[in-house]
């Protein structure tokens, strides 16, 4: 019999995908992840662990805990405080896929005599001629292909994705029937070791805040920054300038940061200004062969919540692209992830953003 060893994050998603995989038969193991040791309100791994050990009596499969806290910090959130303290704006889950769920944990999985780990991402693996591609999940308003952009063939080799060709709505019902305790658990957002707690204050506790000036393009100064880690392309709220007087009326927002001289740049009510034609990105990783040629046409995401956008791509090194917008694009953020996709949703890799270009 097959063993499978699947991630159990408390969520109703791994739990359904649990049950799934001993329905068709699996050595189902499970196994929950612990990444981030502080306990807060939003990111409660005791309550969390409580919730895979019901759900697992409930399915009928065994359970263990694995701490990888000590490679989370290493691997992932130094990397996030790097990014922050060059000013740019990570994205730590695409890591967290990378070199936590699908790195110690996957070693894990082989050294305890399983086949295959499994989770509760929505996406979905094909293999190919001895390739194996990526594409979206059939439930797309949940498709998280995104942030597996980052995985080898290795990875992806040894993944299964239990909820590929099925609606949010269809796993909630399962759960319901069984009778799982997290059956209408709240799915959860945003990153764990932040949670809801106030983004600065968080942040305080590990960068020291350099204050600085706030800015127009022309160089009238309008305020005061906390620090421009704090800040984000495109922000509106939380600037605390919106009273200035002799401003034309429209919002206050972020429209690029002087890291040499801790300088906010800020714009009121011109959001084209925000708008960009190109962006270059960097450690890019092509999930099996890269389409032919040094350029090509395709479709691109640069932030998880967007719809497809048409691009043209030019290939510039193994690692390295430039893309051209066919129409212009707010707000592109370097440290976020350009994922690009073909017509058929085959996710064809990402990488980071590095810098755009008017």
């Amino acid at each position: 019999m097959e063993t499978v060893v699947v991630g159990m994050s408390g969520g109703v998603d791994s739990a359904v995908s649990a049950y799934l995989l001993k329905k068709e038969g699996k050595n189902v193991v499970a196994v929950f992840m612990i990444n981030w040791e502080e306990e807060s309100e939003t990111c409660t791994s005791e309550a969390d662990y409580e919730d895979v050990k019901r759900v697992c009596n409930t399915i009928g499969i065994p359970f263990y805990s694995v701490n990888y806290a000590k490679e989370y910090y290493e691997r992932v959130f130094e990397y996030f405080l790097k990014e922050y303290r060059e000013g740019r704006t990570p994205n730590p889950d695409v890591l967290c896929n990378r070199e936590i769920k699908f790195g110690p944990f996957l070693e894990f999985a082989k050294k305890i005599g399983a086949s295959k780990i499994a989770t509760g991402h929505y996406a979905k693996v094909v293999e190919n001629n001895g390739e194996f591609w990526l594409y979206k999940a059939k439930d797309k308003s949940k498709d998280q292909s995104y942030f597996l952009n980052q995985l080898s063939q290795e990875q992806l080799s040894s993944v299964i994705f239990p909820l590929a060709d099925m609606e949010k709505v269809e796993v909630r019902k399962i759960a319901k029937e069984l009778n799982l305790s997290n059956a209408e658990k709240k799915d959860s957002t945003g990153v764990c070791f932040i949670g809801e707690r106030n983004f600065r204050q968080f942040l305080k506790n590990f960068l020291p805040a350099k204050p600085g000036q706030i800015k127009t393009p022309s160089g009238e100064v309008v305020g005061n920054h906390e620090g421009l880690m704090y800040y984000t392309l495109g922000q509106r709220r939380g600037l605390n300038i919106g009273g200035k007087a002799g401003g034309n009326g429209g919002r206050w927002f972020v429209l690029d940061k002087d890291l040499e001289n801790n300088v906010l740049i800020v714009s009121q009510g011109e959001d084209d200004l925000l708008f960009s034609n190109g962006l270059y990105a960097k450690e890019f990783n092509w999930i099996g062969t890269r389409p032919s040629g040094d350029r090509f046409s395709c479709f691109a995401k640069f932030r998880y919540r967007q719809g497809d956008q048409e691009v043209d791509v030019t290939v510039l090194d193994d690692n390295k692209i430039k893309v051209d917008f066919k129409k212009p694009q707010r707000a592109i953020t370097p440290g976020q992830f350009v994922v690009l996709y073909d017509q058929t949703e085959r996710c064809l890799g990402g990488g980071v953003i590095e810098s755009y270009y008017k």
